[in-house]
């Protein structure tokens, strides 16, 4: 009993330790998904936008940078050292052969007063460098919202087939259920009833291949969202009514929104502007710069001294002078001597220094020069990139204009279509009922009326699709709440 409660234990422990580390990591998501917790989850977790997200940090630095340049710079230094041999004594400047120590100490500081506005132009420029990332990091952002909006609405769309598809397998089966108590009874050919078996075989098959398509779509979908996949989830419906009225406007007044709202472009833009401004802070570097300084320093040295007063004594040098006929003796006043400590030498030592600084540049390999033949080919590559992204977008906008154009055609002809074959089955059905028709014209009519159903509701997604893409151009995608 003791050891398989231990088991029981140890079971318990390792489930829930499995089911930890499962979840760990992973986004919870719900049972039940709208459009916009998948746009929510997709622009959290997908790839391009985190690293957009990190080069505009990194730019948002640079452009920092380039603003906390106008500061002045200040900087202290020191050095303290322990010396044997010959050396000099940094307090009298004079010879020494004796361990010490000493030490030098100072603030500088230096304040750029000119420099060919270089550094004014370095901040516009990281500037619209900056305000460039943060339109591309909007870019990913519209694109992967764009393409969830689209994949979401294809599951919607392998929903609402699977719904036609098990409807269509419905009512085969109860036209088969009826035709089997006909055929028992020995009312109908046996072959009447096999054509109808035969058809909703077909049907199920055909359910089948619209659950495989639903699966595939979710799992393309959860590849977006960037989350395992969970078969469970479902997905909520959104309105379809409003969205597949004619569409209005005109392909070049969505082009012309497009060039105001589209990031791509006004971050090809403001690159184009950044060169610019690199142009002007590079020619900068070309004129003199002046500067004002200032300077604090000091100086210790562990051995020197300074006499003590009213400690004067005489000390006879051997040597002598005549004065006249008379020979004096010549002798040194001296003092006693004491160390000067650290404060006293730190504060006697000090010595300041203000001034202004003029670097004329004259020849440094050419680098000021070149760099400005480097900025002005960035400006002709931006102008290069500015134009083919203008010519693509034109493009795009109007082939997604013709597509929408085709699409909303085929919508309005399948729902011509529908309306009739559904009219035509209705008759073949009673008809079929009543036994005037075979069931070979019956499956006739029913797969017409089937497969124009699907065809309604396939046209209808794709003119949705199409709006939606030229909502995006327009900067009018909508998530809803």
């Amino acid at each position: 009993m003791t050891i398989t409660m231990k088991r029981i234990r140890i079971w318990i422990f390792f489930a829930g330790l499995t089911g930890y580390f499962n979840g760990f990591g992973q986004d919870s998501i719900a049972h039940s998904l709208n459009l916009k917790q998948c746009v929510d989850l997709a622009v959290k977790n997908n790839l391009q936008v985190k690293q957009s997200e990190i080069q505009m940090e990194n730019y948002g630095l640079q452009y920092k940078q380039a603003k906390d340049n106008i500061l002045p710079s200040i900087n202290a230094n020191g050095s303290q050292s322990i010396n044997y041999g010959r050396s000099i004594n940094n307090f009298n400047n004079t010879y020494v052969d004796q361990k010490n120590n000493s030490g030098n100490y100072g603030l500088n500081a230096s304040f750029n007063l000119f420099s060919g506005l270089s550094v004014q132009n370095s901040i516009r420029q990281t500037s619209l460098y900056y305000d460039a990332s943060k339109m591309d990091l909007q870019q990913q952002k519209d694109n992967i919202t764009l393409d969830v909006i689209l994949d979401y609405l294809m599951v919607l769309n392998n929903q609402d087939q699977l719904d036609i598809a098990r409807k269509q397998a419905d009512v085969d089966a109860k036209q088969v259920e009826r035709l089997e108590i006909l055929n028992q009874a020995g009312a109908i050919a046996p072959a009447t009833l096999y054509d109808l078996k035969g058809q909703y075989a077909s049907d199920q098959v055909n359910v089948v291949n619209v659950v495989n398509n639903l699966e595939n779509a979710k799992v393309t979908l959860f590849g977006l969202l960037n989350v395992p996949y969970q078969r469970d989830v479902s997905f909520e419906a959104v309105s379809l009514d409003a969205n597949t009225l004619e569409y209005g406007g005109s392909s070049d007044s969505i082009y012309q929104s497009a060039l105001q709202v589209i990031p791509n472009i006004r971050a090809n833009d403001l690159r184009l502007r950044s060169y610019e401004k690199g142009i002007a802070a590079a020619r900068g570097k070309l004129y003199p710069s002046l500067s004002f300084f200032g300077s604090i320093n000091s100086n210790y040295n562990s051995i020197a001294t300074a006499g003590i007063i009213g400690t004067d004594f005489t000390t006879p040098t051997g040597e002598f002078v005549n004065i006249g006929a008379t020979q004096y003796d010549v002798n040194t006043i001296s003092k006693q001597q004491q160390k000067i400590s650290f404060g006293n030498q730190f504060k006697n030592n000090r010595y300041e220094a203000i001034g202004l600084s003029l670097n004329i540049p004259i020849l440094n390999y050419l680098s000021a020069r070149n760099n400005i033949k480097l900025q002005k080919i960035n400006v002709q590559n931006a102008k290069i990139v500015a134009n083919a992204s203008r010519n693509q977008l034109q493009q795009q906008v109007e082939q997604a204009w013709q597509n929408m154009n085709s699409a909303y055609g085929q919508y309005k002809g399948y729902m011509d279509q529908v309306k009739a074959f559904e009219e035509s089955f209705r008759t073949a059905e009673i008809r079929f009922n009543n036994g005037v028709i075979t069931s070979v014209d019956y499956v006739i009519a029913k797969n017409h009326v089937d497969q124009a159903n699907i065809n309604l509701t396939a046209s209808r997604y794709n003119y949705i699709f199409r709006t939606r893409i030229l909502d995006y151009y327009q900067g009018r995608l909508t998530v809803g709440n």
